[in-house]
């Protein structure tokens, strides 16, 4: 009874995050709420804060989808984790920081590293005057999106399809000489207009292939996250999610997903976020919080590392921060957008002229803090090709990330050129 009461709790909780919580689930939530209450095994005891919390969350949800019913489109969901049908296809995140700290001049040259939707470039265009930008981006998709808002703005936007570590290339292709540009932005990680197509399999609360792939069309032999997932070894498994997730749990997640795929290949976004939520307690589906307090999904970090795995981000961000050093004139400026603690602490190191030749294994828990590095760290910094603009990072105002969630875990670094 308890084993097949958690086991129906589950699968719950993973449609419950799945779904946004709708009326046809309101009954089987009631009736698991009731049984937490009337049922004296401790199994059910140890798991009743998290039913009680799903409930919590469920009527807050219902009493909105009412309210919005009547008074216009529906808001984001409390848990970020879906998007309404309403909502723009991309919001840049800080654009009023990024516009000051690049501090960009009538007609000069701007390189979008990460052109995305196109937000930032939109932006620079709207507000600089004969500004001229060069639109890179790795993802067809976003290119295909430059070309269009190239025709709006003739001979002001140029876009570039490669990764950061062709930009070189590329930029030779365009006759463009190092040390030209003015401006650089890059905006690291995953674009809303990725995470909302579900064929592209990048988000966990939409049930699509598991590719994760940003140029898959490009590179149609490179391996997916299914593959990652199906082919290697748990140790291996484990390493990634530890390394590029940064999870806790690293071993226990790869140890489910070695036994799941021994009864069937694991080739859906929605199976893996079942089988990473199968490795953990019925209470602990809601018990992890993003940084607005909100229930983050089990497998969240997972999906983190094998995307930054897949796309070898780490890699591609150092190409593209020595790239943009190359590119820029003496006195051009840079500004970084990161989304997670891996690219933001690379960026950081990067600014303050560390050796940064070996990511492998780059790590928190591997960059010793004794005084002896911290000294090396500070000698490097003296003769550093950048001269900070800001000490501190700078992150989203509070406004911004009520109106923008997915910002909310964005940092910004901006540098000026030796």
């Amino acid at each position: 009874m308890t084993s097949k009461w958690s086991q129906t709790l589950v699968i719950y909780g993973q449609r419950h995050a799945i779904l946004g919580g709708r009326w046809s689930h309101i009954e089987v939530l009631y009736d698991l709420l009731k049984m937490t209450i009337f049922h004296n095994s401790a199994m059910i005891r140890k798991t009743k804060v998290g039913v009680w919390r799903a409930w919590r969350t469920l009527t807050v949800r219902l009493r909105c989808s009412a309210v919005s019913s009547s008074a216009g489109p529906a808001p984001l969901e409390g848990n970020g984790s879906s998007v309404s049908d309403e909502k723009p296809l991309h919001t840049p995140v800080m654009v009023k920081e990024v516009l000051h700290y690049l501090n960009i001049q009538p007609a000069q040259v701007v390189l979008d590293m990460t052109f995305g939707g196109g937000g930032h470039t939109k932006e620079i265009l709207n507000t600089v005057p004969e500004v001229t930008v060069l639109a890179l981006d790795r993802d067809p998709s976003a290119i295909s999106l430059a070309q269009q808002l190239a025709k709006q703005h003739p001979g002001r936007v140029k876009p570039l399809l490669c990764r950061f570590s062709e930009l070189e290339a590329s930029l030779c292709r365009l006759e463009v000489k190092p040390g030209s540009i003015d401006a650089v932005l890059l905006d690291a990680g995953c674009s809303s207009m990725q995470m909302d197509q579900a064929e592209r399999g990048f988000s966990l609360s939409k049930d699509g292939p598991l590719d994760m792939r940003m140029d898959a069309e490009r590179y149609p032999d490179m391996p997916c996250a299914a593959d990652v997932v199906n082919t290697l070894d748990q140790q291996a498994l484990a390493s990634i999610l530890t390394a590029y997730g940064e999870e806790r749990h690293a071993r226990k997640i790869a140890s489910a997903i070695i036994e799941a795929r021994r009864v069937s290949p694991i080739t859906r976004t929605q199976q893996l976020a079942s089988v990473v939520a199968g490795a953990f307690p019925p209470a602990v589906i809601y018990a992890r919080k993003d940084k607005l307090h909100r229930a983050s999904h089990v497998a969240t970090k997972t999906f983190q590392g094998l995307r930054i795995f897949v796309n070898d981000e780490l890699n591609e961000l150092l190409a593209g921060l020595r790239a943009a050093q190359a590119v820029l004139k003496p006195g051009g400026r840079l500004c970084v957008i990161t989304f997670h603690s891996l690219e933001d602490r690379l960026v950081k190191r990067f600014l303050q002229g560390e050796d940064l030749s070996n990511l492998d294994h780059f790590s928190q828990r591997k960059h010793s803090k004794s005084k002896e590095k911290t000294l090396d760290s500070r000698s490097r910094s003296s003769n550093s090709s950048w001269i900070p603009l800001r000490k501190k990072v700078i992150i989203p105002e509070k406004d911004a990330v009520r109106d923008n969630p997915r910002g909310r875990s964005a940092k910004l670094r901006a540098a000026l050129r030796n």
